[in-house]
C-alpha cells in the first residue's frame, strides 16, 4: 500500500469516526441538529499525519476567532449581507493579527455558522446552541485526531529520543 492510500484511508476512517460519534452522541443527547457540529468535526481533522495535532489546535484557534467575531456582530447589529460581510472581515482580521493563516476557511465556516438564523427561533438561541455544536465539534475532532495520531507521535518522540543519546 503506497504512503498516499494509506493517508486516505487514516482520513477516512477519521471522518467516519468523526460521524459516527456526532450521531451516537446525538442520539442520546436527544440533540438531532448535528449539522454544525459534523462541520466543525470535518473541519478540525487533517487529511494526513503530518503535523494533525498542530493544525487541529490551529483550526480550533481559528473556529473561535470566527465564532467571536459573528457574536460581536450579532450583538452590534441585526444581521444582513453588510453585517455577515463584516463579521466576515473581522474575522480574517482576527486570523491575520493571531497568525491563523492556514485556518482562515475553517474561521469563516464558523462566522456563517453562527451568523445563519433559524426561522421562528430568537437570534440568541440560534447563536448559542451554534457555538455549542461548533466548539463540540471542535474537541471532538481534536480527540479523533489525537486518538488515531497518538502511537505516531510516541514513535517519532522515541526515535528522537534515541537520536539525541547518540
Amino acid at each position: 500500500m503506497t504512503e498516499k492510500t494509506g493517508s486516505l484511508l487514516i482520513y477516512a476512517s477519521k471522518c467516519v469516526t468523526g460521524t459516527l460519534i456526532v450521531f451516537t452522541l446525538s442520539y442520546f443527547l436527544n440533540y438531532h441538529d448535528v449539522a454544525w457540529c459534523l462541520i466543525s468535526v470535518i473541519l478540525v481533522l487533517a487529511p494526513d499525519r503530518k503535523d494533525s495535532v498542530i493544525l487541529a489546535f490551529t483550526r480550533i484557534k481559528a473556529n473561535l476567532a470566527g465564532v467571536s467575531s459573528g457574536l460581536v456582530c450579532l450583538l452590534l447589529f441585526p444581521v444582513n449581507m453588510w453585517i455577515i460581510s463584516l463579521a466576515l472581515t473581522l474575522t480574517l482580521s482576527l486570523c491575520y493579527l493571531l497568525k491563523l493563516d492556514n485556518a482562515e476557511r475553517s474561521a469563516l465556516a464558523a462566522t456563517i455558522i453562527i451568523m445563519l438564523q433559524v426561522e421562528g427561533k430568537q437570534v440568541w438561541v440560534t447563536a448559542l446552541e451554534r457555538v455549542i455544536a461548533v466548539l463540540a465539534g471542535c474537541i471532538l475532532g481534536l480527540l479523533i485526531t489525537y486518538i488515531f495520531h497518538f502511537n505516531t507521535s510516541s514513535e517519532t518522540n522515541k526515535k528522537n529520543d534515541k537520536q539525541a543519546e547518540a
